[in-house]
């Protein structure tokens, strides 16, 4: 690996290690009862909180791509919304009410989700050979959400490490007095990777604007390709598996507190899916060459049933399931969320395919995630016991049977309408990282 690619590694490890220090648990330190150190809030107001965020934070995100390609150099403008962003993340984690947390929660998004696009296109710009140079660059950003997610409990919420064989691969029992209400310190740790990530930004290759003007018909056009059968139905199916999707990053580490796992386990537990996406991103490729893009997005929104399935029969399986049944989180982003990215980039014109890609995700990023807190609002009406405790046996099958249903309607409506797919890879990449 040359120098380049080593500097653009490790700017791909800090750029999801900002995020996945502190996302997998945040729904457990903000749903935890104030006596144990949380904030005490409902499982609705956490989906509007990571919804909201999620979906402002999705549809401003081009605007900020605009100016880092027609004013100012990628790297500065990644330093600035770092440097921004770190502020922000610090703020919020010294807020106790809801909408302190609720609208820093949105300033931050608006920060962080154009970072993940910037991220991508300065890695392009420096790259011969993107198709062979990208997969090995941005796995590192997957083993820097790993990281993160094993390396904060390691040493912030343990008293002692004891290795052990079976995840989390050590002793939870081991954790520091007022574990609970450590887990805020995350977002801590988060703003200081995030100022020291903008520092580094400044060894980054230099990466010039554009001045050239964006053809004004794209988005246009781009729109227009929307009417076609194949991504009238994948758009239908992407809406529904997005609000199950955002769901699961509001919800799983309340749910695996209450199953008995320890707080200082939840995020090593939950970093099994990203493991298990760095195998079927491998095999992806193969996959669709084999079964085709209805098959394998088909596949992608039945892991989703599968996995919310042995969610909802919780009581009937031991915690090592529950935790083993992540590995599906890999087949749900690889197969469903990277191969409709790759089937949208596959029906775009080369000159509309970035325009198609921004709109494919601003409706399923920007849409599917406001629609969380509705969601969750009804949920919690549906499932939420006399004794204020969220009864996650019918939540989360409710949520596997929309994920079935997306699943039959692409079974059963959707055609490819381009030719045998090629390598995915560049594709893949403009999927944005809903870990």
């Amino acid at each position: 690996m040359n120098f380049v690619n080593t500097r653009l590694s490790v700017m791909m490890f800090l750029q999801y290690a900002v995020w996945g220090i502190w996302l997998p648990q945040l729904g457990r330190f903000l749903q935890a009862p104030i006596v144990d150190g949380g904030l005490g809030f409902t499982p609705t107001q956490v989906g509007w909180i990571v919804g909201a965020a999620g979906s402002v934070g999705a549809l401003t995100a081009p605007f900020a791509g605009q100016i880092a390609d027609r004013h100012f150099s990628t790297e500065r403008v990644l330093a600035a919304l770092l440097i921004l962003g770190g502020v922000i993340k610090w703020l919020t984690a010294l807020m106790t009410g809801f909408w302190p947390w609720l609208g820093l929660s949105i300033a931050y998004s608006i920060l962080y989700m154009p970072t993940l696009g910037l991220s991508n296109s300065l890695a392009f710009a420096h790259m011969k050979d993107a198709k062979t140079q990208f997969p090995i660059v941005r796995v590192w950003g997957t083993i820097g959400w790993i990281a993160a997610a094993w390396a904060f409990p390691l040493f912030w919420l343990l008293s002692d490490i004891e290795l052990r064989k079976l995840p989390p691969f050590y002793n939870p029992t081991l954790e520091m007095a007022g574990v609970t209400g450590r887990l805020v310190d995350a977002l801590k740790f988060s703003a200081v990777i995030s100022f020291g990530y903008a520092v580094f930004c400044l060894f980054l290759p230099n990466t010039p604007p554009k001045r050239d003007a964006v053809e004004p018909l794209a988005y246009a056009k781009a729109f227009a390709l929307f009417r076609r059968p194949s991504l009238a139905v994948l758009l239908i199916a992407s809406l529904m598996v997005s609000v199950i999707h955002y769901i699961y990053f509001s919800q799983t580490s309340d749910f695996l507190s209450k199953v008995g796992l320890n707080d200082s386990a939840i995020m090593p537990a939950m970093s099994v899916g990203q493991f298990a996406e760095i195998f079927v991103m491998i095999l992806l490729g193969f996959m669709l060459k084999k079964l085709g893009f209805r098959w394998v997005i088909a596949i992608g929104a039945l892991a989703y049933f599968a996995r919310y399935l042995i969610w909802g029969m919780h009581e009937s399986f031991g915690v090592e399931a529950i935790v083993g049944s992540q590995a599906l989180h890999g087949f749900c982003y690889s197969c469903f969320f990277a191969a409709a990215f790759i089937y949208v980039d596959r029906m775009a014109g080369a000159d509309v395919r970035h325009s198609a890609q921004t709109i494919f995700g601003m409706i399923i990023l920007g849409l599917g995630p406001i629609l969380v807190g509705p969601a969750m609002w009804i949920l919690e009406g549906l499932y939420r016991g006399e004794d204020g405790v969220l009864s996650y046996a019918g939540f989360w099958t409710t949520l596997g049977f929309v994920g079935l249903a997306a699943a039959v309607l692409i079974a059963a409506m959707f055609r490819d309408e381009t030719e045998p797919p090629a390598s995915p890879v560049k594709a893949a990449a403009a999927a944005p990282a809903g870990k």
